[in-house]
Protein backbone atom coordinates (compact mmCIF):
# COMPACT_ATOMS: atom_id res chain seq x y z
CA UNK A 1 0.00 0.00 0.00
CA UNK A 2 1.40 3.44 -0.85
CA UNK A 3 0.64 6.94 0.24
CA UNK A 4 -0.55 7.54 -3.29
CA UNK A 5 -3.66 5.49 -2.43
CA UNK A 6 -4.72 8.19 0.03
CA UNK A 7 -6.53 11.12 -1.51
CA UNK A 8 -3.99 13.84 -2.22
CA UNK A 9 -4.31 17.16 -0.46
CA UNK A 10 -4.24 20.65 -1.89
CA UNK A 11 -1.31 23.01 -1.88
CA UNK A 12 1.55 22.10 0.47
CA UNK A 13 2.31 24.42 3.39
CA UNK A 14 4.54 27.40 2.68
CA UNK A 15 8.15 27.40 3.92
CA UNK A 16 7.11 30.52 5.84
CA UNK A 17 4.35 28.65 7.66
CA UNK A 18 3.56 29.62 11.25
CA UNK A 19 5.84 28.52 14.07
CA UNK A 20 4.77 25.17 15.49
CA UNK A 21 3.44 24.87 19.03
CA UNK A 22 5.79 22.37 20.66
CA UNK A 23 4.97 20.95 24.09
CA UNK A 24 7.25 18.58 25.97
CA UNK A 25 7.41 15.21 24.17
CA UNK A 26 7.95 13.38 27.45
CA UNK A 27 5.22 10.84 28.19
CA UNK A 28 3.06 11.83 31.16
CA UNK A 29 1.29 9.01 33.01
CA UNK A 30 -1.22 11.49 34.43
CA UNK A 31 -2.45 12.17 30.89
CA UNK A 32 -2.81 8.47 30.08
CA UNK A 33 -6.33 8.02 31.34
CA UNK A 34 -9.56 6.79 29.79
CA UNK A 35 -9.15 5.36 26.29
CA UNK A 36 -5.52 6.57 26.14
CA UNK A 37 -4.68 4.57 29.25
CA UNK A 38 -5.01 1.29 27.36
CA UNK A 39 -2.05 2.04 25.06
CA UNK A 40 0.89 2.55 27.48
CA UNK A 41 3.57 1.16 25.17
CA UNK A 42 7.13 2.32 25.61
CA UNK A 43 8.67 5.23 23.70
CA UNK A 44 6.94 7.90 21.69
CA UNK A 45 5.25 11.08 22.84
CA UNK A 46 1.86 11.88 24.40
CA UNK A 47 -1.26 12.43 22.33
CA UNK A 48 -1.50 16.04 23.60
CA UNK A 49 1.95 16.79 22.13
CA UNK A 50 0.91 15.44 18.71
CA UNK A 51 -2.48 17.12 18.69
CA UNK A 52 -1.19 20.58 19.67
CA UNK A 53 1.61 20.37 17.13
CA UNK A 54 -0.67 19.27 14.28
CA UNK A 55 -3.24 21.95 15.10
CA UNK A 56 -0.57 24.66 15.05
CA UNK A 57 0.68 23.48 11.62
CA UNK A 58 -2.44 24.98 9.95
CA UNK A 59 -2.56 22.14 7.43
CA UNK A 60 -4.88 22.46 4.43
CA UNK A 61 -8.11 20.49 4.16
CA UNK A 62 -7.34 16.94 3.03
CA UNK A 63 -3.71 17.06 4.18
CA UNK A 64 -1.93 13.71 4.56
CA UNK A 65 0.10 13.11 7.75
CA UNK A 66 2.75 10.37 7.89
CA UNK A 67 4.43 8.62 10.80
CA UNK A 68 7.04 6.17 9.43
CA UNK A 69 7.77 4.85 12.95
CA UNK A 70 4.17 4.80 14.07
CA UNK A 71 4.53 2.63 17.18
CA UNK A 72 1.33 2.61 19.23
CA UNK A 73 -0.26 5.07 16.81
CA UNK A 74 -0.20 8.40 18.62
CA UNK A 75 0.35 10.42 15.42
CA UNK A 76 -2.27 8.58 13.36
CA UNK A 77 -4.79 8.76 16.20
CA UNK A 78 -4.26 12.51 16.71
CA UNK A 79 -4.35 13.21 12.96
CA UNK A 80 -7.53 11.16 12.53
CA UNK A 81 -9.35 12.95 15.37
CA UNK A 82 -8.43 16.28 13.76
CA UNK A 83 -9.92 15.16 10.45
CA UNK A 84 -6.67 14.65 8.50
CA UNK A 85 -5.85 11.65 6.33
CA UNK A 86 -2.90 9.77 7.75
CA UNK A 87 -0.56 6.85 7.22
CA UNK A 88 1.30 4.97 9.93
CA UNK A 89 4.12 2.56 9.13
CA UNK A 90 5.74 0.13 11.53
CA UNK A 91 7.77 -3.05 11.24
CA UNK A 92 6.58 -4.59 14.52
CA UNK A 93 3.30 -6.54 14.02
CA UNK A 94 2.34 -5.86 17.65
CA UNK A 95 2.37 -2.12 17.01
CA UNK A 96 0.19 -2.58 13.93
CA UNK A 97 -2.43 -4.27 16.11
CA UNK A 98 -2.17 -1.61 18.85
CA UNK A 99 -2.39 1.32 16.41
CA UNK A 100 -5.45 -0.18 14.68
CA UNK A 101 -7.17 -0.78 18.03
CA UNK A 102 -6.57 2.82 19.02
CA UNK A 103 -8.57 3.99 15.99
CA UNK A 104 -11.67 1.96 16.92
CA UNK A 105 -14.75 4.20 16.49
CA UNK A 106 -16.61 5.05 19.70
CA UNK A 107 -19.76 3.57 18.18
CA UNK A 108 -18.24 0.09 18.62
CA UNK A 109 -18.13 0.37 22.45
CA UNK A 110 -21.31 -1.66 23.00
CA UNK A 111 -20.13 -4.60 20.85
CA UNK A 112 -16.97 -5.47 22.78
CA UNK A 113 -18.32 -7.12 25.93
CA UNK A 114 -20.73 -9.59 24.28
CA UNK A 115 -18.03 -10.52 21.76
CA UNK A 116 -15.56 -11.19 24.57
CA UNK A 117 -18.11 -13.28 26.46
CA UNK A 118 -18.74 -15.44 23.38
CA UNK A 119 -15.01 -15.86 22.75
CA UNK A 120 -14.43 -16.97 26.37
CA UNK A 121 -17.35 -19.41 26.17
CA UNK A 122 -15.93 -21.04 23.03
CA UNK A 123 -12.42 -21.09 24.53
CA UNK A 124 -13.64 -23.13 27.52
CA UNK A 125 -15.79 -25.44 25.39
CA UNK A 126 -13.19 -26.33 22.74
CA UNK A 127 -9.64 -26.06 24.10
CA UNK A 128 -7.04 -26.23 21.31
CA UNK A 129 -4.25 -28.73 20.90
CA UNK A 130 -1.14 -26.73 21.71
CA UNK A 131 1.83 -27.01 19.35
CA UNK A 132 5.04 -28.17 21.04
CA UNK A 133 6.86 -25.05 19.89
CA UNK A 134 4.12 -22.57 20.79
CA UNK A 135 5.96 -19.41 21.94
CA UNK A 136 3.58 -18.97 24.90
CA UNK A 137 5.28 -22.01 26.49
CA UNK A 138 8.27 -19.76 27.11
CA UNK A 139 6.40 -18.21 30.04
CA UNK A 140 3.37 -20.38 30.85
CA UNK A 141 2.71 -23.92 31.95
CA UNK A 142 1.01 -25.95 29.15
CA UNK A 143 -2.52 -25.69 30.55
CA UNK A 144 -2.35 -21.91 30.89
CA UNK A 145 -0.67 -21.51 27.50
CA UNK A 146 -3.38 -23.64 25.86
CA UNK A 147 -6.19 -21.54 27.36
CA UNK A 148 -4.55 -18.27 26.24
CA UNK A 149 -4.04 -19.76 22.77
CA UNK A 150 -7.71 -20.77 22.79
CA UNK A 151 -8.77 -17.16 23.41
CA UNK A 152 -6.45 -15.94 20.66
CA UNK A 153 -7.67 -18.64 18.29
CA UNK A 154 -11.30 -17.72 18.88
CA UNK A 155 -10.61 -14.00 18.33
CA UNK A 156 -9.07 -15.06 15.02
CA UNK A 157 -11.91 -17.39 14.05
CA UNK A 158 -14.64 -14.91 15.00
CA UNK A 159 -13.20 -11.63 13.75
CA UNK A 160 -10.44 -12.23 11.21
CA UNK A 161 -12.19 -12.74 7.88
CA UNK A 162 -11.30 -13.58 4.30
CA UNK A 163 -10.23 -10.01 3.50
CA UNK A 164 -7.47 -10.33 6.10
CA UNK A 165 -6.45 -13.92 5.36
CA UNK A 166 -4.67 -15.07 2.21
CA UNK A 167 -2.71 -18.16 1.09
CA UNK A 168 0.54 -16.56 2.31
CA UNK A 169 -0.79 -15.79 5.81
CA UNK A 170 -2.70 -13.19 7.78
CA UNK A 171 -2.30 -9.55 6.76
CA UNK A 172 -2.26 -7.78 10.12
CA UNK A 173 -2.44 -4.35 8.51
CA UNK A 174 -5.96 -5.27 7.30
CA UNK A 175 -7.26 -6.57 10.62
CA UNK A 176 -10.45 -4.93 11.91
CA UNK A 177 -10.37 -2.43 14.75
CA UNK A 178 -12.65 -4.68 16.82
CA UNK A 179 -10.36 -7.71 16.44
CA UNK A 180 -7.33 -5.52 17.20
CA UNK A 181 -8.99 -4.19 20.37
CA UNK A 182 -9.67 -7.70 21.69
CA UNK A 183 -6.06 -8.65 20.91
CA UNK A 184 -4.88 -5.62 22.93
CA UNK A 185 -7.08 -6.76 25.83
CA UNK A 186 -5.41 -10.19 25.64
CA UNK A 187 -1.96 -8.58 25.39
CA UNK A 188 -2.63 -6.65 28.60
CA UNK A 189 -3.87 -9.78 30.40
CA UNK A 190 -0.72 -11.70 29.44
CA UNK A 191 1.54 -8.81 30.38
CA UNK A 192 -0.09 -8.73 33.80
CA UNK A 193 0.43 -12.47 34.23
CA UNK A 194 4.15 -12.35 33.32
CA UNK A 195 4.89 -9.38 35.62
CA UNK A 196 7.32 -11.55 37.69
CA UNK A 197 9.63 -11.63 34.66
CA UNK A 198 9.96 -7.87 34.23
CA UNK A 199 13.53 -6.60 34.47
CA UNK A 200 14.88 -3.34 35.92
CA UNK A 201 14.77 -1.99 32.37
CA UNK A 202 11.07 -1.18 31.78
CA UNK A 203 11.40 -2.00 28.08
CA UNK A 204 12.65 -5.53 28.66
CA UNK A 205 10.68 -8.67 29.45
CA UNK A 206 12.97 -11.59 30.09
CA UNK A 207 12.29 -15.22 29.27
CA UNK A 208 12.36 -17.50 32.36
CA UNK A 209 15.44 -19.63 32.87
CA UNK A 210 15.10 -23.41 32.66
CA UNK A 211 15.41 -23.60 36.46
CA UNK A 212 12.59 -21.10 37.08
CA UNK A 213 8.94 -21.97 37.60
CA UNK A 214 6.69 -20.83 34.79
CA UNK A 215 3.34 -19.13 35.27
CA UNK A 216 0.62 -21.51 36.50
CA UNK A 217 -2.74 -19.90 37.28
CA UNK A 218 -6.36 -21.14 37.03
CA UNK A 219 -8.14 -20.55 33.73
CA UNK A 220 -10.63 -18.34 35.53
CA UNK A 221 -7.82 -15.90 36.38
CA UNK A 222 -6.83 -15.54 32.73
CA UNK A 223 -10.49 -15.16 31.74
CA UNK A 224 -11.08 -12.56 34.45
CA UNK A 225 -8.08 -10.45 33.42
CA UNK A 226 -9.16 -10.54 29.77
CA UNK A 227 -12.81 -9.73 30.58
CA UNK A 228 -11.80 -6.87 32.92
CA UNK A 229 -9.70 -5.32 30.17
CA UNK A 230 -12.53 -5.56 27.65
CA UNK A 231 -15.01 -4.04 30.12
CA UNK A 232 -12.59 -1.20 30.84
CA UNK A 233 -11.98 -0.52 27.16
CA UNK A 234 -15.71 -0.61 26.41
CA UNK A 235 -16.46 1.85 29.22
CA UNK A 236 -13.59 4.17 28.20
CA UNK A 237 -14.72 4.16 24.58
CA UNK A 238 -18.33 4.91 25.62
CA UNK A 239 -17.13 7.78 27.82
CA UNK A 240 -15.11 9.12 24.91
CA UNK A 241 -18.22 9.01 22.73
CA UNK A 242 -20.17 11.01 25.35
CA UNK A 243 -17.33 13.55 25.63
CA UNK A 244 -17.15 13.96 21.85
CA UNK A 245 -20.84 14.88 21.75
CA UNK A 246 -20.04 17.96 23.85
CA UNK A 247 -17.46 19.27 21.36
CA UNK A 248 -19.00 21.68 18.84
CA UNK A 249 -18.06 21.18 15.17
CA UNK A 250 -16.06 18.04 15.90
CA UNK A 251 -14.37 17.09 12.61
CA UNK A 252 -15.19 13.79 11.01
CA UNK A 253 -12.42 11.24 11.62
CA UNK A 254 -9.87 11.25 8.81
CA UNK A 255 -9.03 8.22 6.69
CA UNK A 256 -6.11 6.26 8.11
CA UNK A 257 -3.87 3.53 6.69
CA UNK A 258 -1.72 1.44 9.05
CA UNK A 259 0.93 -0.46 7.09
CA UNK A 260 3.29 -3.23 8.15
CA UNK A 261 6.54 -2.20 6.48
CA UNK A 262 10.22 -1.42 6.89
CA UNK A 263 11.10 2.31 6.67
CA UNK A 264 14.18 1.46 4.62
CA UNK A 265 12.01 -0.03 1.87
CA UNK A 266 8.66 1.71 2.47
CA UNK A 267 6.80 2.70 -0.69
CA UNK A 268 5.73 6.34 -0.71
CA UNK A 269 4.46 8.09 -3.81
CA UNK A 270 6.68 11.08 -4.63
CA UNK A 271 5.42 14.33 -3.09
CA UNK A 272 2.31 12.71 -1.58
CA UNK A 273 2.83 13.69 2.08
CA UNK A 274 2.06 17.12 3.58
CA UNK A 275 3.41 16.59 7.09
CA UNK A 276 5.56 14.04 8.91
CA UNK A 277 5.41 13.66 12.68
CA UNK A 278 7.46 10.84 14.13
CA UNK A 279 9.98 9.61 16.66
CA UNK A 280 12.52 7.23 15.11
CA UNK A 281 14.20 4.61 17.31
CA UNK A 282 16.88 6.18 19.46
CA UNK A 283 20.48 5.06 19.14
CA UNK A 284 20.47 3.57 22.65
CA UNK A 285 20.57 -0.17 21.93
CA UNK A 286 16.95 -0.79 22.89
CA UNK A 287 15.65 -4.04 21.47
CA UNK A 288 12.12 -3.04 20.47
CA UNK A 289 11.12 -6.64 19.76
CA UNK A 290 12.23 -7.67 23.28
CA UNK A 291 9.92 -4.95 24.60
CA UNK A 292 6.97 -6.76 22.99
CA UNK A 293 8.04 -10.38 23.49
CA UNK A 294 4.85 -11.56 25.17
CA UNK A 295 2.64 -9.86 22.57
CA UNK A 296 4.65 -11.44 19.75
CA UNK A 297 4.14 -14.80 21.47
CA UNK A 298 0.36 -14.23 21.50
CA UNK A 299 0.47 -13.41 17.78
CA UNK A 300 2.78 -16.35 17.01
CA UNK A 301 0.47 -18.27 14.60
CA UNK A 302 -0.23 -15.10 12.60
CA UNK A 303 3.38 -14.03 12.05
CA UNK A 304 5.38 -14.57 8.89
CA UNK A 305 8.71 -13.66 10.55
CA UNK A 306 10.05 -15.09 13.81
CA UNK A 307 11.01 -12.64 16.55
CA UNK A 308 14.79 -12.82 16.14
CA UNK A 309 14.64 -12.23 12.38
CA UNK A 310 12.21 -9.37 12.99
CA UNK A 311 14.62 -7.83 15.49
CA UNK A 312 17.44 -7.96 12.96
CA UNK A 313 15.45 -5.76 10.57
CA UNK A 314 14.81 -3.08 13.21
CA UNK A 315 16.67 0.22 13.28
CA UNK A 316 18.84 0.03 16.38
CA UNK A 317 19.03 -3.77 16.37
CA UNK A 318 21.38 -5.33 18.91
CA UNK A 319 22.30 -8.01 16.35
CA UNK A 320 25.41 -7.56 14.22
CA UNK A 321 24.54 -7.02 10.54
CA UNK A 322 25.72 -9.64 8.06
CA UNK A 323 27.00 -7.63 5.09
CA UNK A 324 29.75 -5.03 5.70
CA UNK A 325 28.62 -1.37 5.75
CA UNK A 326 30.75 1.61 4.76
CA UNK A 327 30.47 5.07 6.31
CA UNK A 328 28.60 7.37 3.91
CA UNK A 329 29.03 11.10 3.32
CA UNK A 330 25.22 11.30 3.54
CA UNK A 331 25.48 10.64 7.28
CA UNK A 332 27.21 13.98 7.93
CA UNK A 333 30.47 15.06 9.58
CA UNK A 334 29.25 14.72 13.18
CA UNK A 335 28.31 11.09 12.59
CA UNK A 336 31.67 10.37 10.92
CA UNK A 337 33.57 11.86 13.89
CA UNK A 338 31.52 9.88 16.40
CA UNK A 339 32.04 6.60 14.54
CA UNK A 340 35.78 7.25 14.26
CA UNK A 341 36.02 7.87 18.02
CA UNK A 342 33.88 4.80 18.78
CA UNK A 343 36.09 2.57 16.63
CA UNK A 344 39.20 3.85 18.42
CA UNK A 345 37.70 3.51 21.92
CA UNK A 346 39.79 1.24 24.17
CA UNK A 347 36.82 -0.59 25.73
CA UNK A 348 36.11 -4.19 24.76
CA UNK A 349 34.35 -4.81 21.42
CA UNK A 350 34.18 -1.12 20.52
CA UNK A 351 36.01 -1.61 17.22
CA UNK A 352 34.04 -4.75 16.41
CA UNK A 353 30.53 -5.48 17.64
CA UNK A 354 29.54 -1.97 18.78
CA UNK A 355 31.03 -0.26 15.75
CA UNK A 356 29.14 -2.55 13.36
CA UNK A 357 25.79 -2.18 15.14
CA UNK A 358 26.15 1.62 15.05
CA UNK A 359 26.98 1.45 11.33
CA UNK A 360 23.78 -0.52 10.84
CA UNK A 361 21.77 2.09 12.75
CA UNK A 362 23.04 5.10 10.79
CA UNK A 363 22.79 3.30 7.46
CA UNK A 364 19.13 2.39 8.05
CA UNK A 365 18.33 5.83 9.42
CA UNK A 366 19.82 7.64 6.43
CA UNK A 367 18.05 5.43 3.90
CA UNK A 368 14.75 5.87 5.77
CA UNK A 369 15.12 9.66 5.80
CA UNK A 370 15.83 9.63 2.08
CA UNK A 371 12.54 7.80 1.41
CA UNK A 372 10.69 10.07 3.80
CA UNK A 373 12.03 13.17 2.04
CA UNK A 374 11.07 11.78 -1.38
CA UNK A 375 7.48 11.31 -0.20
CA UNK A 376 7.26 14.82 1.29
CA UNK A 377 5.76 17.60 -0.84
CA UNK A 378 7.79 20.68 -1.70
CA UNK A 379 7.16 23.05 1.19
CA UNK A 380 5.97 20.17 3.38
CA UNK A 381 7.28 19.78 6.92
CA UNK A 382 8.76 16.92 8.91
CA UNK A 383 9.01 16.89 12.71
CA UNK A 384 11.28 14.28 14.31
CA UNK A 385 11.64 13.70 18.06
CA UNK A 386 15.13 12.33 18.79
CA UNK A 387 17.30 11.87 21.87
CA UNK A 388 21.05 12.08 22.41
CA UNK A 389 22.94 9.38 24.30
CA UNK A 390 26.42 8.25 25.32
CA UNK A 391 28.56 5.34 24.27
CA UNK A 392 30.76 4.94 27.36
CA UNK A 393 32.13 8.51 27.62
CA UNK A 394 31.49 9.45 23.96
CA UNK A 395 28.60 11.81 23.31
CA UNK A 396 26.35 10.53 20.53
CA UNK A 397 24.74 13.81 19.47
CA UNK A 398 21.91 12.21 17.54
CA UNK A 399 19.89 15.43 17.16
CA UNK A 400 22.82 17.10 15.39
CA UNK A 401 23.46 13.98 13.29
CA UNK A 402 19.80 13.85 12.20
CA UNK A 403 19.93 17.57 11.35
CA UNK A 404 22.94 16.96 9.09
CA UNK A 405 21.32 13.89 7.52
CA UNK A 406 18.22 15.95 6.83
CA UNK A 407 20.24 18.54 4.92
CA UNK A 408 21.88 15.75 2.89
CA UNK A 409 18.42 14.54 1.87
CA UNK A 410 16.98 17.91 0.84
CA UNK A 411 15.51 19.15 4.12
CA UNK A 412 16.12 22.44 5.95
CA UNK A 413 15.94 22.81 9.74
CA UNK A 414 13.45 25.57 10.58
CA UNK A 415 12.82 25.12 14.31
CA UNK A 416 14.27 23.16 17.22
CA UNK A 417 13.20 22.75 20.85
CA UNK A 418 15.27 20.83 23.42
CA UNK A 419 13.99 19.19 26.62
CA UNK A 420 16.18 17.70 29.37
CA UNK A 421 14.87 14.50 30.91
CA UNK A 422 15.93 11.46 32.89
CA UNK A 423 17.51 8.66 30.88
CA UNK A 424 17.16 4.90 31.39
CA UNK A 425 20.91 4.60 30.77
CA UNK A 426 21.43 6.20 34.19
CA UNK A 427 20.18 3.01 35.87
CA UNK A 428 23.03 1.01 34.30
CA UNK A 429 25.73 0.50 37.00
CA UNK A 430 28.40 0.48 34.26
CA UNK A 431 27.82 4.16 33.47
CA UNK A 432 29.57 5.16 36.74
CA UNK A 433 32.85 4.03 35.17
CA UNK A 434 32.75 7.07 32.86
CA UNK A 435 32.40 10.78 33.57
CA UNK A 436 29.37 12.10 31.72
CA UNK A 437 26.25 14.16 32.47
CA UNK A 438 23.14 12.50 33.84
CA UNK A 439 19.90 12.46 31.89
CA UNK A 440 19.46 13.10 28.19
CA UNK A 441 18.35 15.81 25.79
CA UNK A 442 15.23 15.08 23.79
CA UNK A 443 15.04 17.34 20.75
CA UNK A 444 12.06 18.20 18.57
CA UNK A 445 13.53 18.90 15.10
CA UNK A 446 11.32 20.68 12.56
CA UNK A 447 12.36 20.47 8.90
CA UNK A 448 10.95 22.03 5.72
CA UNK A 449 11.49 20.54 2.30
Amino acid sequence: MTAGLIKKAGRAPSPRAAKLNILSPKRNKRLQTGWEGFFPYYAGYPELFARELLQSAKLPHGAVVLDPWNGSGTTTYAASTLGFSSMGIDLNPVMIIVARARLLPSSEADHLRPLAATILLHSRATPPTLAEDDPLLGWFEPGVAAFIRGIEQNIRRSLVGSMTKSPDGVHLDKISGTAATLYVALFAACRRLVAPFKSSNPTWLRVPKSTETKIAVPQITVARYFAENVRGMSAALAAKQDADLLIPDLPRAGECKINLSDTVSMKLAAESIDFVLTSPPYCTRIDYTAATRIELAVLGPLLKTEARALGRQMIGTTQVPGAPIEVSDKWGKTCARFLKALRAHPSKASAGYYYRTHLDYFDKMSRSMERMSTGLKAGGRAVLVVQDSYYKDLHNDLPKIICEMGVQHGLRLSQREDFHLHSMSDINPGRRTYVRPTGATESVLCFIK
